[in-house]
């Protein structure tokens, strides 16, 4: 099987490349500093079909593959790894569930205005104590005269909060877990200004300060029953499911990570002068970039390969492991190149001035979202049959 991004592909990350050149580059330094999510530009990401490109036709879609989505989510996160991971989850996460579990109705009320970019979508897995262990979910929902009635906490959650936030999927306990038997997770859609839901302040993170982040509360918060999405109690395995190509979705934020590293490392290395010559040829220095690019290198070919497996209709089991497989060695990857890099400009990677900084800030949160570092492990080894707990 090869792993070559076609023609098509290519052409493609010319497109997305050149509209992140020129709508987002410039900007990224203040939207970073200002802690501010920038509504307009979002929107046109949707205008340029980013947001659709794994949608049907019929819901105003491109109809095309995961590779396709990595390839917009690496050239995004090239220049704004705040924006590439809006849209990462606004598909991942916000409209993978409704297009793979929704009825009929819910896609036909719910996608359009999604997929179009006109609106954003997030999905309320993580709880205070319910994190790496979502089985412990704790948040309740309780069908009561044909209404879910819902109470609890969820926080950590991307794009629930913003302007143009559209509804938010929530993971809930539907029945109380009975002695030896595991609680009935289901999902359920929340609407976005539902009475007695509530997306608290946005979080001040380390990184990640243009992207939308909050933590959720939801007080007998009351929704008509038909907004179950999917089948009552599979909730648990519809996440796990939908997480399986956010993994390969998030590698592709850390590939565009790694090369904007290896562009900002190169550049400067051949223009800052120091003893009299470019600090790229001293062997100090050229090393540590060509240990970029072979993380840059080595994490392509991982991500594009379990894209490419999926894509293909690969076995659950084969693709499972590239997604955790590429998530593992590509943020990780990401997160050593943003260090390298900082260390390569010296002291002006210490200063926010230089991108390095925000990069650096950025990467951290690779290796925790959609599945730690320690969860990737534990499922490489469960896939290669060790008896891990």
């Amino acid at each position: 099987m090869s792993f070559e991004l076609s023609r098509e592909h290519e052409e493609f990350r010319a497109v997305v490349r050149e509209f992140a050149t020129a709508q987002i580059a410039p900007y990224a330094a203040s939207w970073d500093r200002d802690h501010h999510f920038p509504v307009a530009t979002v929107q046109q990401m949707g205008e340029l079909g980013l947001f659709g490109l794994t949608a049907p036709e019929e819901y105003g879609g491109a109809g095309g593959d995961l590779t396709s989505l990595c390839v917009a989510i690496e050239e995004i996160g090239r220049v704004d790894q705040s924006l590439g991971i809006t849209l990462e989850a606004a598909v991942g996460l916000g409209i993978n569930p409704i297009l793979s579990y929704g009825t009929s109705e819910q896609k036909e009320r719910w996608l359009p205005e999604l997929v179009a970019g006109q609106r954003i979508a997030g999905f309320g897995l993580t709880e205070p104590e319910a994190g790496s262990d979502a089985g412990a979910t704790q948040t309740r929902a309780e069908l009561v005269a044909g209404q879910w009635v819902l109470n609890g906490a969820k926080q950590f959650i991307t794009n629930s909060g913003s302007p143009i936030t559209s509804l938010v999927t929530v993971t809930a306990r539907t029945a109380p877990a009975a002695p030896g038997v595991k609680a009935e997770i289901s999902t359920i859609i929340v609407p976005s200004g539902t009475p007695g839901f509530t997306a608290e302040p946005a979080y001040d993170k380390l990184g990640w300060h243009a992207s939308d982040t909050h933590p959720l509360t939801f007080l007998d918060a009351r929704v008509p029953e038909d907004h179950l999405l999917g089948e009552r109690g599979r909730g648990f395995a519809q996440f796990l499911a939908i997480l399986d190509d956010g993994r390969v979705a998030i590698a592709a934020l850390a590939v565009g990570c790694i090369q904007a590293m290896v562009d900002l490392t190169t550049a400067y290395a051949r223009e800052r002068r120091s003893f009299g010559v470019p600090i790229g040829s001293k062997q100090g220095v050229a090393f540590q970039i060509s240990d970029l690019e072979v993380m840059l290198r080595a994490s392509r070919a991982l991500t594009y390969q379990a894209a490419a497996l999926r894509d293909a209709g690969a076995p659950v089991a084969t693709f499972k492991q590239a997604a955790a497989v590429a998530k593992l060695y590509a943020t990780e990857s990401a997160v050593t190149a943003t260090r390298i890099a900082t260390q390569v400009f010296g002291g002006y990677g210490f200063m926010e001035e230089y991108p390095v900084a925000r990069f650096y800030r950025d990467a951290k949160v690779l290796e925790i979202g959609e599945g730690t570092s320690e969860v990737q492990r534990l499922v490489i080894a469960r896939g290669l049959g060790l008896p891990v707990e």
